[in-house]
Formats: structure tokens, C-alpha cells, sequence
């Protein structure tokens, strides 16, 4: 999808880089395998290259990778934009890629299938561990907090100035995460979308209105370490 290049990015810390690797691989094998079974065919190089380019030409691009009239243009080329995880675990066993990976004696069709639901676990649980763990940092923390820094303005409205929507907005949003969370679906596929549409959202949300509020607040009374203290603590 980068276009005109190929450009494959470091994974994330927690996660193991044989798998994207595999694929790295798997994908150049299968285009090798499909030049030379031209050339095995009888056709020339030039002419077996030629037509590679003709079939794959459509995903060259040479404009700017990162504008946002390029996801535009590749859906009018037919190419997916799988820009989220349950899309691209979705589209992990289709024909085409049990095909090749059964081809390619990497993974049997059952292996694929099975590799896919791993992905879905893996993806269900690290996100509901981080809306959990945000519930709970939220209310051990965060509000009393809030609680604690509003009450140092008991009595002096003009000086507490926007605290107590702000804070009143964290305890609000909050409920919102949790009523949310509270009705995903149970089926694997069902369960990862809901978490990515709709939970992500609301956590997104939540987490804006605490950095509001960290504004505001306190230092001495902000119950966790602000980016400030863990970059530049060494000023102090």
C-alpha cells in the first residue's frame, strides 16, 4: 500500500518480528515462483517480466505516500487499506493467502485458520486489559485526585475557575467507557471490531478530558508521573 516502494516499519516492542518477517518472505517467494513458472513456461525474460509489470502496475504511485489523496486513489485501484487490526486479522485467511501459505508449506489451511483466531485472542486481550487498567487508574486515582484538588477552592468559585466541569467531565466520560465495554459481543470477530469502533473511541475520549484536568491540577496531588517528571527529572 506505500506505493511506489517497499517499506516495512519496526513492530512494536511486545510483539515477535519472525511473523512479519514470514510474510516479508512468503510474498517474494510467491512472486519469484510466479516469474519463473512463466519463464519455465517458455516465455522470454523480458517478456515474463513485462507482463508482471502490466498485471502489478496499477500499485505503483508516484505521488506523495502520506497525502490524503493517496488512500483515495488506491481505493479507486482496487487496493485494500487494512488500517486497523481486526481488519487486517480478517483478511489473514482468505483463499488467496491459505492458498499460497499451503503452497508454500509455511502453514496448512487449518494452521492459517488457527493462526488467525491466536490473533484475535491476542488483540481481545491486551485491549481489554488497557480499558480495564484505565477504569481502574481513573477511579483509584484520577478522580480522588480531582476531589482533592477541588476541594483546596471550597468556597472560592472564581479561583477554582473551570475545575469542576472538567473534573465532572472525567467521572461523566468515564461512565460512558464502562457502559460501552460492558456491551461488546462475545464472537472473536465481532468482539475485536466493537473493541477497535467502538470502546477505542471512548477511551480516546476519556483520556482528553484527564489531560484537561492534568492541566489544571495540582502537581502535588496528580496521582501519577506527568511526561515532564519522567523527561526532565534529571533538571530538577
Amino acid at each position: 500500500f506505500c506505493g511506489n516502494r517497499f517499506e516495512f516499519r519496526a513492530v512494536g516492542s511486545s510483539q515477535n518480528c519472525c511473523l512479519p518477517i514470514m510474510v516479508c518472505n512468503a510474498v517474494m517467494s510467491a512472486g519469484m515462483a510466479h516469474l519463473a513458472g512463466l519463464v519455465e513456461g517458455g516465455m522470454s525474460h523480458r517478456d515474463a517480466v513485462a507482463q508482471v509489470f502490466k498485471e502489478n502496475k496499477h500499485v505503483i504511485f508516484t505521488g506523495n505516500g502520506y497525502s490524503a489523496e493517496w488512500p483515495v486513489e488506491a481505493a479507486k485501484r482496487g487496493l485494500p487499506n487494512l488500517n486497523t487490526t481486526p481488519k487486517a486479522v480478517a483478511n489473514w485467511n482468505t483463499e488467496k493467502n491459505k492458498q499460497l501459505f499451503d503452497t508454500l508449506k509455511i502453514y496448512t489451511a487449518e494452521e492459517t485458520e488457527a493462526r488467525q483466531e491466536v490473533m484475535y485472542e491476542n488483540y481481545i486481550s491486551c485491549l481489554c486489559c488497557e480499558v480495564e487498567t484505565m477504569v481502574q487508574m481513573t477511579e483509584k486515582g484520577i478522580l480522588p485526585a480531582c476531589a482533592q484538588d477541588l476541594d483546596r477552592f471550597k468556597g472560592m468559585d472564581k479561583l477554582a475557575g473551570s475545575r469542576k466541569t472538567t473534573y465532572e467531565a472525567i467521572a461523566d466520560q468515564l461512565e460512558k467507557l464502562k457502559a460501552v465495554y460492558l456491551a461488546k459481543p462475545t464472537a472473536l470477530a465481532d468482539e475485536a471490531t466493537y473493541l477497535c469502533d467502538k470502546v477505542k473511541p471512548e477511551m480516546v475520549a476519556l483520556r482528553a478530558a484527564v489531560d484537561k484536568a492534568e492541566a489544571m491540577m495540582d502537581s502535588r496531588v496528580y496521582p501519577y508521573p506527568t511526561y515532564e517528571s519522567m523527561i526532565y527529572s534529571h533538571h530538577f
